[in-house]
């Protein structure tokens, strides 16, 4: 399996989980289009386009950091058309940028309603159709989806009805593109996390510096991710996959590795169903 000279356009992959499938990539030598809105740091997120850019060359890849707010089709447009410019198409594209507002109906404002659906459901939609006219010229294209399997259970809903249907937007489009692509070859696949994946997010929104202790290390879903994009497109779709109950399919055992700390139970995450249990031999519970 090798990324090797493969192109990828990577969305939010300024920090993170982009980031973190971003430079898996790279270790192969991919090419990386880094299209995020962070320019320049932040008071409270790590990281930018740049310093992105080059953790991406330092390990073996290249890449193309681009300023873009895929609330906006032009912006979306011109990203795509400098990394085909820079790399000569596209073979793989990442929707990982995502918004989040864990509040219920009565405390969730018009405009956060709006941010989050804008950048996930149609975020998704629009990056994906903006990157599709190339994929069909490559030859082994894969769609990604950072989101969910579609579970309709009420509980996913309850508390944060505006931020479920936003993110479920974005997996709806791997239900409805992998069936409408098929026959261009295209893959289209949702990857999801079992349990809480260290990141700003749940430093920052969810649950804070010790939160981070009982999460796993965005490197799971970055391995998880390289073996999607290794799989052939035109039999692999529209799938939606739990992180490690993938990477236990294929072959991985130690998922200890990826635990910011062992001695903590881990946290699991929204939406893993009840029927998508840990694979055999898994726990969550703190490492004796």
């Amino acid at each position: 399996m090798s990324l090797a000279g493969k192109t990828l356009f990577v969305t939010g992959a300024s920090r993170g989980i982009g980031l973190a499938i971003a430079l898996r990539a790279a270790q192969d030598g991919a090419n990386v289009v880094i299209a995020a809105k962070t320019d320049t740091p932040h008071p409270r997120l790590p990281g930018t386009i740049h310093t992105a850019a080059v953790e991406i060359e330092r390990v073996g890849g290249k890449a193309l950091p681009v300023v873009c707010d895929i609330r906006f089709e032009d912006q979306v447009v011109a990203a795509v058309e400098r990394g085909v410019n820079r790399f000569g198409g596209i073979d793989v594209c990442v929707n990982n940028a995502s918004a989040i507002s864990l509040t219920g109906t009565l405390d969730t404002d018009l405009k956060r309603f709006d941010l989050m659906h804008q950048i996930n459901a149609r975020g998704t939609w629009l990056v994906s159709k903006a990157c599709i006219p190339h994929l069909k010229r490559a030859v082994n294209p894969h769609v990604l989806m950072l989101s969910p399997p579609l579970d309709m259970a009420a509980k996913w809903f309850q508390g944060h009805t505006a931020y479920t249907m936003a993110k479920f937007g974005m997996s709806m489009c791997v239900l409805g593109m992998a069936a409408e692509f098929a026959c261009d070859g295209i893959a289209f696949n949702a990857l999801w996390p079992r349990t809480g994946v260290a990141t700003s997010a749940i430093q920052n929104v969810l649950a804070g510096e010790e939160g981070l202790r009982h999460c796993r290390r965005p490197d799971i879903l970055a391995d998880a991710a390289y073996l999607v994009f290794n799989k052939p497109a035109k039999r692999f779709t529209g799938n939606f996959l739990i992180d490690d109950t993938f990477l236990a399919e294929n072959g991985i055992t130690d998922f200890d590795r990826y635990r910011v700390d062992p001695r903590k139970n881990l946290m699991p995450d929204y939406f893993v169903p009840d029927w998508m249990p840990p694979p055999k031999g898994v726990s969550l519970d703190a490492v004796s």
